[in-house]
């Protein structure tokens, strides 16, 4: 059962990331849920979305990020989500992330998850969020962004705009970057 180390806030007003002395997750394994039905096939996030004004959780190694809705304040609603996650079994859903990179399979794809993994994943981890592939055509990289990020008003101009920046310096300039 994970202990609560730790409650950051987060960019995102509207999320908190709690820190917890066990993982989670195995390494490199992150679970986003957007709604109580995603969250159906992981213990921890269907009792975190069955708290009332839950919006999103998102899981992975040592904490969970918490998004909520406008109803509630933080004060009540941390109360709450404390005891699913001091119940929680310490890495529990080995399920696999919904992004649809495979490694080796196109080498252009490969340095950008290198570059992710490297410089933009831990910043976003570092803020209670999370960022996905979601697709790579031409020109074009489509990612998903998870927890705090993924309702947060910078992820959408100035992350992005950050990490289509440097992705352009570094692989290609005429990539785009669109957050789906």
């Amino acid at each position: 059962m994970p202990r609560i180390e730790d409650i950051e806030y987060t960019p995102n007003p509207n999320a908190r990331k709690i820190i917890v002395k066990e993982p989670l997750t195995a390494p490199g394994v992150s679970l986003n849920f957007s709604t109580a039905a995603e969250a159906a096939s992981d213990p921890l996030a269907e009792a975190l979305f069955a708290i009332p004004h839950v919006t999103n959780v998102f899981i992975m190694d040592r904490f969970v990020t918490i998004s909520k809705d406008n109803e509630i304040g933080w004060d009540d609603l941390l109360r709450q989500v404390a005891i699913p996650i001091r119940a929680a079994a310490s890495i529990h859903s080995p399920q696999e992330p919904v992004s649809t990179y495979v490694k080796g399979v196109n080498p252009t794809l490969d340095r950008i998850n290198e570059i992710l993994d490297q410089r933009i994943r831990p910043g976003l981890a570092g803020d209670g969020g999370g960022l996905m592939i979601m697709g790579f055509e031409e020109h074009k990289l489509q990612v998903r962004y998870q927890g705090a990020c993924g309702s947060c008003p910078s992820s959408i101009s100035g992350t992005l705009y950050a990490i289509q920046n440097i992705l352009r310096m570094e692989v290609d300039p005429a990539l785009e970057v669109v957050a789906v």
